[in-house]
């Protein structure tokens, strides 16, 4: 019975349903990873997927009416071969294997065989192709184009070293500065930061905030380079003011 309906194709509600469970952000049907015959594969437990059928998602009214209406479109998926039922080889094992009995129970393990929509790995695939014709066919391309392209291909290569060279030098600058300032004085602070693009040179420079300062840095500062602490007139003056 099972072999002549997987023969069939399964009635475009059937793969709504399927589609359905398949999404646990619609379901709610978590589904964990395993092994079947050396194929990774998502598996459930089937108590999980008629829970997911007969309860209300999103303030959207349940799939179905009754468990038992939620039991029958679980075993047609069964019957057309979208899930497999399936055993934990030892407990706590990710390793499955299937069970000669395909019938449906809640208390069982069943495997997805559905992969849901191949649209986007569809589009991937022909985006690969497309570039790689693309990339043989080139001496076929006019020279404008061609000319546009290397001149594209050398602007991203001048940006790509630019930034490596103010990375460098900004080091340089960072290291020096420690030898001849209590702090640390940073070209482009923002850089590396998680800031949009032009944000990440502004301000021109910051300095390292002093020790136990809550931020850890002071990003944005502008002030000039403080100078050493001095003796001798400003701690005669200061006595002077403390007397």
């Amino acid at each position: 019975m099972a072999d002549t309906i997987a023969m069939e194709s399964p009635s475009k509600e059937l793969m709504n349903f399927a589609s359905y469970l398949h999404n646990p952000s619609k379901s709610g049907l978590r589904a964990r990873e395993g092994v079947l015959n050396g194929r990774r594969v998502q598996f459930f437990k089937g108590k999980s997927a008629v829970n997911a059928l007969v309860k209300s998602e999103n303030g959207e009214g349940a799939k179905v009416s009754s468990r038992e209406e939620a039991v029958e479109w679980v075993q047609d998926l069964l019957d057309f071969q979208l899930i497999v039922r399936c055993d934990k080889v030892g407990e706590g094992s990710q390793q499955l294997r299937i069970n000669p009995m395909q019938n449906f129970d809640e208390d069982a393990y069943f495997a997805w065989l559905y992969e849901g929509s191949q649209l986007m790995t569809y589009l991937g695939g022909i985006g690969v192709v497309a570039v790689v014709l693309a990339g043989v066919m080139f001496p076929l391309w006019p020279s404008s184009l061609r000319k546009g392209t290397w001149y594209l291909s050398m602007l991203a290569l001048g940006l790509l070293g630019l930034l490596f060279a103010i990375a460098i030098v900004r080091l340089i600058v960072y290291v020096i500065s420690l030898g001849v300032a209590p702090q640390g004085l940073w070209i482009f602070p923002n850089l590396f930061e998680d800031v949009g693009f032009i944000e990440s040179f502004i301000p021109l420079y910051g300095w390292d905030a002093p020790n136990g300062a809550p931020d850890g840095n002071a990003p944005g500062a502008t002030t000039a380079v403080p100078p050493p602490p001095s003796s001798g007139t400003d701690s005669g003056a200061e006595q002077k003011k403390d007397n």
